[in-house]
């Protein structure tokens, strides 16, 4: 199955250029919502923050991606965040972590998606040495500018974005 067939007019999918990082996965969110490469369809940008529950950084920044998040949301923008600690060492989903993980996004009103790994980001997440970790896609999943390492606050994430945006959108 290819996931492609929209980006036919797309150069760089019409190269050989890889797969976009998150051109292709599933996963479910904190409430077991079934979520797809199709949750990046009409966001000209989504910003990815990966995080872990025992991360005071990750904590600290996410009332302010909340607020970006809604500022951003009739730009085109979403924020999607990925718990890193939430699998048991069998791979399945450790329920405590992922309730800690739904306390702490309710305490921060952090009420963007938050996705929990799945076997199609295992990869992804075994790339990842630091939380959080942030990156950007467009709406087919290719990586859009750089890799942000560290939490950041709300100014510095306005001008990331808005000059990804501008990249995008040029």
């Amino acid at each position: 199955q290819q996931p492609s067939d929209a980006a036919g007019s797309d150069q760089s999918s019409a190269q050989s250029a890889p797969a976009g990082i998150l051109s292709d996965f599933s996963a479910q969110d904190l409430e077991g919502n079934d979520f797809d490469q199709t949750m990046l369809q009409g966001h000209t940008l989504t910003m990815v923050n990966v995080w872990a529950t025992f991360c005071t950084p990750c904590i600290n920044e996410m009332p302010e991606l909340g607020e970006l998040s809604q500022e951003y949301a009739d730009r085109g923008v979403q924020i999607v965040g990925l718990v890193s600690d939430v699998l048991a060492m069998d791979g399945t989903l450790d329920q405590d972590q992922m309730e800690l993980a739904r306390e702490i996004v309710d305490s921060t009103s952090a009420d963007y998606t938050h996705l929990a790994p799945s076997e199609d980001l295992f990869n992804l997440l075994g790339q990842i040495s630091s939380v959080p970790t942030t990156f950007f896609v467009d709406e087919n999943g290719a990586q859009v500018g750089g890799t942000y390492i560290g939490a950041k606050d709300k100014d510095q994430w306005q001008q990331i974005i808005d000059q990804l945006l501008a990249e995008v959108e040029a």
